[in-house]
C-alpha cells in the first residue's frame, strides 16, 4: 500500500498537474494507494499522523521541499520510507539524491522499492534535509516566501529566479554581523558575516551549490561562512556559488563536523529547507541514517 500526500498548490499548481499524471498511471497499473491533499502549512505532518500505518510501506510526497520537509520530520527513525515525486519550484532535496524530475520516472523508482538511508540535521525541535541557512539567506528565504514574484516565476517555470530577485531586494537593507561558531567543541569568531550555511546536501535555493562537498549520507554536516566582504563583492560571488566555484574565495570559509552552535551579535533569521524557522542562536547536529528514502 502506498500513501500519497499531494500539495496541489506547490510550484504554482504544478503539484496538481503532476498528481493527475501519476494518478492515471496508478490506476492503469492497478496499484493500491490512498491519496490525501494538503490544505495549508503543517497539514502534511497531520496527515502523516492520521494515516493508517497497517500495511503501509511508503509515504510519497507530490510537492516541493517544504512539503517534503514536513513529511520527513514525521518519518525520522520510523519504519516507513519516504518517496518523492518532485513538483516544487526548487526541488533541491530530490536533485541531491538523484530523483528524476520526470514524475513518471520518479514513480518507477519508487515502485522498484530500492531504499537508502539519509542523514538529517537536527535543530532541537525539528529536522532539516538539505541546508539550514543563518543570516542573509535566512532573510532571503523569508522574502521569497512572502513575495508575489515567486508565484510569477513559477508560472514561467523559472522558480529559481525568485531567489535571485530576493537576494537583490534583501541586500538593500541587510547588514552583516559578528558570529561565534562552536563546531565539535572548538570556538571561533568571524567578523562581518553575511551568512552561515549548515548543509546536509550541496544545494539549496533552487540549485545554489553552497557546500559542494556536502553529502546526505557521510555522517557530517558542512558549513559555508561568507564574511568580511563588501556588498558588491557578494554580488560577484553569487554566480560562482550557483556553480560551486566559490571554494577558493578568501572570504569564504568551509568547515565540517558533527555538531555546531551559531551565535550572533544581533539576532538573525534562520531558515531550514527554504522555510523560515527561527532566529539565532541555534544548535545543530547531524543524525546519521535517520531517514529511509525509496
Amino acid at each position: 500500500m502506498y500513501a500519497f500526500i499531494i500539495n496541489k498548490t506547490s510550484g504554482n499548481g504544478k503539484g496538481h498537474r503532476v498528481w493527475k499524471r501519476v494518478e492515471k498511471i496508478l490506476e492503469q497499473e492497478d496499484l493500491s494507494f490512498v491519496a490525501r491533499f494538503t490544505e495549508g502549512p503543517q497539514h502534511a505532518r497531520e496527515i502523516v499522523k492520521d494515516l493508517n500505518r497497517e500495511n503501509l510501506k511508503t509515504i510519497i510526497v507530490v510537492g516541493g521541499d517544504g512539503t517534503i520537509h514536513e513529511v520527513a520530520n514525521e518519518l525520522a527513525y520510523k519504519n516507513i520510507s519516504l518517496g518523492i515525486i518532485p513538483a516544487g519550484s526548487g526541488n533541491d532535496f530530490a536533485r541531491c539524491i538523484g530523483v528524476p524530475m520526470n514524475p513518471l520516472k520518479a514513480l518507477e523508482r519508487i515502485t522498484a522499492n530500492e531504499t537508502k538511508q539519509v542523514d538529517l540535521l537536527h535543530l532541537g525541535h525539528q529536522y532539516c534535509l538539505t541546508v539550514t541557512g543563518i543570516g542573509l539567506d535566512g532573510q532571503i528565504a523569508k522574502n521569497v516566501n512572502d513575495g508575489a514574484y515567486k508565484k510569477f516565476f513559477n508560472q514561467l517555470r523559472l522558480g529559481g529566479l525568485s531567489y535571485v530577485i530576493s537576494l537583490l531586494e534583501t541586500l538593500r537593507d541587510y547588514k552583516p554581523t559578528n558570529v561565534q561558531i562552536t563546531i565539535d567543541g572548538v570556538d571561533m569568531t568571524f567578523s562581518n558575516v553575511w551568512l552561515v550555511a549548515v548543509a546536509n546536501a550541496p544545494n539549496y535555493g533552487g540549485g545554489i551549490t553552497i557546500c559542494p562537498d556536502a553529502s546526505y549520507n557521510d555522517g557530517f554536516l558542512n558549513l559555508c561562512i561568507v564574511h568580511g566582504i563588501k556588498k558588491w563583492e557578494l554580488l560577484r560571488l553569487f554566480p560562482k556559488a550557483y556553480r560551486g566555484k566559490h571554494k577558493s574565495e578568501k572570504n569564504v570559509t568551509f568547515l565540517q563536523g558533527k555538531e555546531v552552535r551559531v551565535r550572533s551579535g544581533t539576532s538573525i533569521m534562520v531558515h531550514s529547507d527554504g522555510e523560515q524557522m527561527a532566529v539565532s542562536p541555534i544548535h545543530i547536529r547531524i543524525e546519521k541514517d535517520a531517514l529511509r528514502v525509496v
